[in-house]
């Protein structure tokens, strides 16, 4: 056996899985709940050292489950949330809580950082994406502006899976794909934005607190005795450079090289596509990130998807079972029934004070399957506005591979299939973040082992063997629904504009 490890520090919890290279398997999973600390103001923070403890839970549960001797694991990846910010003193004691990419508290800051940029246009000039409130960058605006003191003591700026490294290994580091999402980082350059920098601080502390950038295929360091003896490792394990976690759920998804999008029907949803350069977007809508194998990774969010149907499901007090079963009794277009999904604003297209609303009700159609139907006729109807996007932009999809809640079910996954007009299939693997990290490292150790081998082939082959396609699941458009779905798609453009006319279609 050869004994891989890849780490998930998500939001919600961390995830960790030990994958044996010989057999191309998960052998063993485990996780651990994170805290939150959550107040009305917008502000959302975690402890650095919560997710520590989390790691510890997590990895010692993964082990006992794949009945393995961690000391065997020759290397680990890790994955964390996006956009956090961590700063370090200069012994790499964490100066305070981690504000998360979900901390609305520094809105000011960032719409402050977005004029001095030039607005969105300037924003894009500069770094080849529009800096958010959720991004790294205004969280150290806020830092600097209510903890001087602290300030003052910055030594490093770390983000959430740069923070795990730097606790395994002692290495202050970062790696391309994360770096794209801080408002730091020029995306086209793969370079430190100066001009950003100093936007926040020119007085040289914080270009200093930058971390050095490191490629996705390296390794960063091995795991120093104190973490090793937490997690029962032995004493030479080696630590790839990890990655941002939907960087690593593409390597996770397979998702390498052009063809493939992986689209997540969650909470919200989230679609991303692999790019061999840049995507320097007219639409400020792209985030034209870097991906964590050496390309790029342009992604779209959307905020209304299962958050959608759960309102709809539980206002009809139905199970999952229950919804589903309505969904099936209601035919495509939902007897007329038309819905706009914003129960949470919009992200895509840009509609933050959008509401939920009903239109074209009538005696007959006001029905609770089509009520079902509309709902997540709708929510897919905004991923498609997305796709729309990629495609202006030359990225086309071969074929989708789903993730999230919503892709459990069967209906739903046709409704995706005949809108997108796309082929669609989920994925085995639940984690495919934390399977990212473990593919990353297997492909770091064996390039440091053998320098010779192609990168881009080798990459290729890990994920060919270990991102198993659920094929049970493939589902072909419909050629007789998706001509349907064409019409009903350009029907909810039509109502979408009426409803808001400042979108641009």
């Amino acid at each position: 056996m050869a004994l891989y490890a890849g780490i998930d520090c998500g939001t919600q919890g961390t995830k960790v899985v030990i994958v044996d290279s010989t057999q191309g398997v998960i052998l063993g999973e485990g996780n651990a709940p994170h805290r939150l600390i959550s107040q009305a103001n917008g502000r959302r923070e975690q402890e650095a050292d919560w997710w520590i403890e989390a790691l510890v839970i997590a990895f010692r549960q993964a082990v006992t489950h794949a009945g393995v001797d961690a000391r065997e694991i020759h290397a680990l990846g890790v994955s964390g949330q996006q956009h956090g910010f961590v700063p370090l003193d200069a012994d790499g004691n964490v100066l305070h809580s981690v504000k998360l990419w979900c901390d609305t508290e520094t809105a000011e800051e960032n719409e402050r950082l977005l004029q001095q940029l030039g607005g969105a246009n300037g924003s894009l000039e500069t770094l080849g994406l529009r800096i958010a409130t959720g991004y790294t960058a205004s969280k150290i605006l806020w830092f600097k502006t209510h903890h001087p003191a602290l300030w003052a003591q910055l030594h490093t700026v770390l983000l959430p899976h740069d923070y795990l490294n730097f606790w395994l290994t002692g290495e202050r580091v970062a790696e391309y794909g994360d770096a794209s999402g801080t408002g730091l980082f020029d995306v086209r350059t793969r370079r430190w934005s100066k001009t950003a920098v100093d936007l926040i601080d020119d007085s040289g502390r914080l270009w200093q607190a930058l971390p050095p950038l490191k490629s996705a295929e390296c390794c960063i360091g091995t795991v120093r005795p104190a973490a090793a003896e937490k997690l029962g490792l032995g004493p030479a394990v080696r630590v790839s450079t990890g990655g941002g976690d939907n960087m690593m759920a593409a390597i996770g998804s397979g998702n390498i090289e052009a063809g493939t999008l992986t689209l997540s029907l969650g909470t919200s949803g989230t679609l991303f596509a692999w790019s061999a350069a840049p995507v320097t977007a007219e639409s400020d809508m792209i985030a034209g990130f870097c991906s964590s194998t050496n390309g790029w990774l342009p992604l779209i969010c959307t905020m209304n998807v299962t958050s959608a149907t759960t309102a709809v499901q539980t206002l009809l007090n139905q199970d999952l079972t229950g919804f589903n079963a309505l969904l099936a009794q209601a035919s495509p277009g939902a007897g007329g029934v038309e819905m706009l999904p914003f129960f949470n604003g919009e992200r895509v297209p840009p509609l933050p004070h959008a509401r939920a609303s009903l239109h074209n009700l009538d005696s007959d159609n006001f029905t609770r399957a089509n009520l079902c139907l509309a709902v997540v006729e709708s929510a897919t109807y905004g991923l498609r506005y997305g796709i729309e996007l990629f495609r202006r932009q030359g990225i086309e999809a071969r074929e989708i591979r789903l993730t999230g809640g919503g892709a459990r079910s069967a209906a739903w996954r046709q409704i995706v299939a005949d809108v997108m007009g796309c082929p669609v299939v989920c994925l085995k693997a639940k984690e495919t973040a934390a399977l990212g990290g473990a593919i990353q490292a297997m492909w770091a150790t064996m390039l440091a082992d053998d320098p010779r081998r192609n990168a881009t082939a080798l990459l290729a082959e890990l994920c060919q063997r270990f991102v198993a396609l659920d094929e049970a699941t493939r589902t072909p458009p419909n050629a007789g629904r998706q001509a349907q779905y064409e019409t009903l798609y350009q029907r909810y453009l039509q109502r979408l504009q009426q409803t808001y006319p400042e979108v641009q279609l």
